[in-house]
């Protein structure tokens, strides 16, 4: 709920609100309990499937929504654009302090392959710089949702499939940000963030001025949970993600290296992670594992934020074909048949032929059309495929034309399907 009696606090110590909506959603959506019932599995099936050589980077559309009550609150263009350079920094590995991280945590540092830019374009097509500005009598919002409806003193999101929607105003009660996991309401998805910790110039103030708690915010909305598995300091939370260590609770401030919890010496916490609680200047990456975890999301149920097409769970089934079909396929053109291209395992015994071409997928995301070459034989030509929707692939070439692949029949020894022109 908004509220005009909420004070506006500058935080002291990180305080994110999104494990707060997700469990209210969990209690009072039956819609959303399934939801991510079906994600999660989703994002099994899809993160030892995607990876960014195959997805390349994912750009996602921004729109910020600045919503003042105060001159200070109306913050400046130069102040989001800083927070954009951030993100596209932060989600990429290329921040100037991911140097910082001890040396026993470096081969854990990963490239999301993820990029933001203000939309050039609004719903209806015309031209805009990706920022709204709307004045309210809302002293401060909380993490109820008011902030995202003009009703209550908000701004009404942008479709929020195709943009990733942030709210930017006060957040009463020392709160920092939230964001909503994939799989809620449509009308209530994106991120909030105060408007003392977006960006790094203007209004931002340490120990939350370098635009950490954005980073943050939007990896929950990428599906990630917090490093220590929301759990107190029990030690058996988890956050689904295999390449980070066990944890007994968040770490605030700036904790020294190597803080040890959970039994977890002599490395300890990896608190200089973007989903622990540390201050801005102490959070400067993300794993390998999350990012597969949130290559899963993008190539799954928020693919339609930066493909322009929906993604969903028929794109896991999609992924599932794509492993089952995994392995060299040889052309069987003897069958073929309306339009659709019939193909054996290698090891098949084929009919002689003077050349006879093949196919082929990898679990990594690559991909090789065995074409027939010079002397009738075998020349491949690379490329790579991510999972599409309705049991059908996308497939590049590495000339960069693509073309969707669609699974017309799979058993153990048949692959059937219909290519267009897609290969010669």
């Amino acid at each position: 709920m908004s509220t005009n009696e909420s004070e506006v606090v500058l935080p002291t110590q990180r305080t994110c609100g999104a494990m707060d909506v997700h469990r209210r959603l969990l209690t009072e959506s039956e819609s959303y309990r399934i939801a991510r019932s079906e994600i999660e599995n989703q994002t099994i099936d899809l993160e030892s499937l995607q990876s960014i050589a195959a997805r390349g980077v994912a750009r996602i559309p921004v729109v910020v929504h600045v919503v003042w009550k105060t001159a200070a609150q109306n913050i400046s263009d130069g102040q989001i654009e800083s927070q954009i350079a951030v993100l596209n920094k932060d989600f990429r590995a290329t921040n100037d302090d991911v140097d910082t991280v001890p040396s026993v945590f470096e081969d854990l540092v990963g490239d999301a392959g993820i990029e933001f830019y203000l939309a050039d374009a609004d719903p209806n097509g015309r031209v805009t710089n990706g920022i709204t500005r709307t004045a309210t009598e809302v002293d401060a919002f909380d993490q109820n949702d008011g902030i995202k409806s003009a009703e209550t003193g908000g701004a009404d999101p942008w479709p929020t499939q195709r943009y990733l929607n942030i709210w930017v105003c006060a957040l009463g009660g020392g709160l920092l940000g939230y964001a909503q996991f994939p799989g809620g309401p449509v009308a209530t998805d994106g991120v909030v963030i105060t408007y003392t910790a977006f960006g790094t110039t203007g209004t931002a103030r340490a120990p939350f001025n370098l635009g950490r708690t954005a980073t943050h915010e939007i990896g929950h909305y990428f599906n990630l949970y917090h490093i220590w598995g929301d759990d107190g300091t029990g030690c058996r939370g988890s956050d689904e993600v295999g390449d980070t260590p066990d944890q007994g609770g968040q770490n605030v401030g700036m904790p020294r290296f190597p803080h040890i919890s959970c039994g977890n010496g002599p490395h300890g916490d990896l608190f200089m992670d973007y989903m622990d609680y540390t201050d801005d200047a102490g959070m400067v990456m993300f794993t390998k594992g999350q990012g597969a975890r949130m290559g899963a999301c993008l190539d799954g149920v928020r693919k339609q934020l930066w493909t322009g097409r929906p993604g969903g769970t028929e794109s896991a089934a999609s992924a599932l074909v794509a492993r089952s079909a995994a392995g060299r396929w040889r052309h069987s053109f003897e069958e073929d048949h309306d339009g659709v291209r019939v193909y054996r395992p290698a090891e098949f015994d084929f009919p002689r032929a003077r050349g006879r071409g093949g196919i082929e997928f990898r679990p990594d995301g690559s991909f090789v059309d065995w074409a027939i070459g010079r002397g009738d034989a075998n020349e491949a030509r690379e490329g790579t495929w991510v999972p599409a929707d309705d049991g059908r692939l996308e497939v590049t070439t590495a000339a960069g034309d693509s073309r969707t692949v669609r699974v017309v029949r799979l058993e153990d020894d048949r692959l059937e399907l219909d290519l267009g022109d897609a290969f010669g």
